[in-house]
């Protein structure tokens, strides 16, 4: 079982890109350290070190990683960061299945960066969006007032939520089909920044929320054939 090294002064202070990818897998998983450590024959220590300070573990203990948290290598390392998700070839036997609206509501999750599309008057446009889920169903996200997106209040939108693996060459995608409509209930709007799990990630003057109403879902998974 993999043990932490004493951490140094300056170590204490010095957390690696791998580590945070790391912390934010399990956590968006749901998991604890102790999990994660149970999951990869390690000490629970050493998931805190390997997270907390700029650790380099051996190639064994980040390939268990990886596959305790449902992902690669080379995405936590951040190699899949400046090219597009689904470079890998087809799998030999894939299989096409339709989701529940149960399994679809599941796969957004809480919160998250989605993609809305919307027709604007001078054509569509598709922008990603850091999402949150509310208590009714609803997608909620924050934009500038006089974006495009706020040109969508009383339209109906596409959003869209994706994941891609291309290690087994297996992914699945939710759409949300709805209404935009703009929040304009202070109350509401206080309860939405709240609720969001960060700001959003373009940073600015993001105070408009809008909330699409889902009038239908949809979603589909790809993956290896078994048997």
């Amino acid at each position: 079982m993999p043990e932490a090294p004493e951490p140094t002064e300056t170590a204490a202070v010095q957390h690696s890109d791998f580590g945070r990818r790391v912390a934010a897998r399990r956590q968006e998983l749901g998991l604890t350290a102790q999990d994660l450590a149970d999951r990869t024959g390690a000490s629970e220590a050493y998931v805190r070190y390997v997270e907390e300070q700029a650790a380099h573990p051996a190639s064994g203990f980040a390939l268990r990683l990886a596959a305790a948290l449902d992902t690669d290598v080379d995405t936590l390392l951040g190699g899949t960061y400046t090219r597009p998700p689904g470079t890998a070839d087809a799998a030999r036997t894939p299989e096409f299945l339709e989701l529940s609206e149960q399994e679809c509501r599941a796969l957004l999750s809480s919160h998250g960066v989605g993609r809305v599309a919307v027709q604007l008057p001078h054509g569509p446009v598709v922008l990603p969006v850091n999402y949150t889920m509310t208590s009714d169903g609803s997608v909620a996200f924050r934009t500038r007032p006089g974006s495009s997106l706020s040109g969508a209040t009383g339209q109906e939108v596409a959003f869209e939520v994706d994941r891609v693996d291309d290690a087994l060459s297996e992914g699945w995608s939710v759409l949300v089909v709805g209404v935009a409509c703009t929040v304009t209930d202070p109350d509401t709007a206080a309860a939405l920044v709240d609720q969001a799990h960060s700001e959003p990630w373009a940073g600015g003057e993001r105070d408009q929320w809008l909330l699409v109403t889902p009038r239908r879902i949809s979603g589909r998974r790809i993956r290896r054939a078994t048997g």
